[in-house]
């Protein structure tokens, strides 16, 4: 087997020890830790909902320590102003001109805490800068850094006090993810760690961020055959088509998840997607973008019920016909 399309036995190196690293901080959440970075090296910005008190914003602080990229965070609430988020142009009385001052979504890595605690008008302000990595102020455009990336926490949408996120936002995350409770034991090995200090604080940068961009430009040369694109739009119109989904997998959204398996197949070291890939990640990257019927909410269905659905479904690619070149 040449070495363009060798299969190697571990993780992308360098992929592995940042994801150790944050391990240090986030005890048994291997797999949305894996995530997060496959998010992050695809490009893409993160939606983490769960309940309060698991380690959503700890994620996000280990992830920012772990790529040595410069983080901000921003508290959601409602009297939050578009300005607080993107900065605004003040007067300067010794130049006798206008001076911008940016505000915190001008960083690497921008954790909005409890994004749906904030009013619409607001949530929007982060619209232009998730999908064209710029954003706009009293009409001149400002490029962001590279990397950037937008992780949002939210509470489950029954907690008083929230506004759903309006759709255009919703599609621009690549994916949602949720930390759940953990087990007894490793509430425990929580504890212990906690007990003198918290240990985000001793996390020590993996990466600077020339490699972080490396990574990402590595991760998207990863091939992806013509069969598996044609899988990934199968799978977008048969959620289109489904009886119980109002809105479907967006064509952003097929876009999402091949960058996502590509990503994911390079974080386990191969050159290539495999339908696997596809179907591992289905379910974090589309399970936000979909929208049921008002009767399959009320019968208790979910996206995830019916991306679950598709997936046994729909004709997996043979894998005697994916190339890989």
């Amino acid at each position: 087997m040449s070495s363009k399309t060798r299969i190697f036995d571990q993780p992308q190196p360098l992929v592995e020890r940042m994801i150790m690293n944050v391990e240090k901080v986030m005890v048994g959440k291997r797999d949305t830790i894996e995530k997060a970075f496959i998010a992050l090296l695809s490009g893409g910005h993160l939606l983490l909902e769960d309940v309060p008190g698991v380690g959503k914003t700890m994620l996000v602080r280990a992830l920012a320590r772990t790529i040595g990229c410069e983080f901000k965070r921003i508290q959601c609430t409602p009297d939050l102003l578009p300005s607080d988020v993107t900065g605004v142009s003040v007067w300067n009385v010794k130049t006798n001109e206008f001076e911008f001052r940016p505000g915190p979504l001008m960083t690497s890595i921008v954790l909005a805490d409890e994004c749906n605690r904030t009013s619409p008008k607001t949530q929007s302000a982060f619209l232009e800068a998730m999908e064209e990595k710029r954003m706009t102020v009293d009409g001149v455009s400002y490029e962001l850094p590279k990397p950037f990336m937008v992780i949002a926490t939210q509470n489950p949408m029954e907690f008083e006090g929230t506004y759903a996120l309006p759709e255009a936002q919703m599609d621009r995350f690549m994916m949602k993810l949720s930390l759940g409770y953990p087990t007894p034991d490793q509430e425990v090995l929580m504890l212990d760690r906690l007990q003198d200090r918290h240990p985000v604080e001793q996390l020590k940068p993996v990466i600077v961020q020339d490699e972080l961009v490396q990574l990402q430009k590595e991760a998207s040369m990863v091939h992806v055959d013509n069969t598996l694109k044609d899988y990934i739009v199968r799978l977008a119109l048969a959620t289109r088509d489904h009886a119980d989904v109002v809105v479907g997998a967006s064509p952003r959204a097929s876009y999402a998840l091949m960058r996502a398996a590509q990503t994911s197949a390079y974080v386990k070291g191969r050159t290539f997607v495999v339908p696997d890939d596809i179907q591992d990640l289905t379910v974090p990257v589309w399970s936000h973008r979909l929208m049921l019927t008002s009767e399959a909410l009320m019968t208790g269905k979910t996206t995830e019920q019916v991306l679950f659905t598709l997936l046994s479904t729909v004709q997996t690619p043979d894998l005697r016909y994916v190339s890989a070149k």
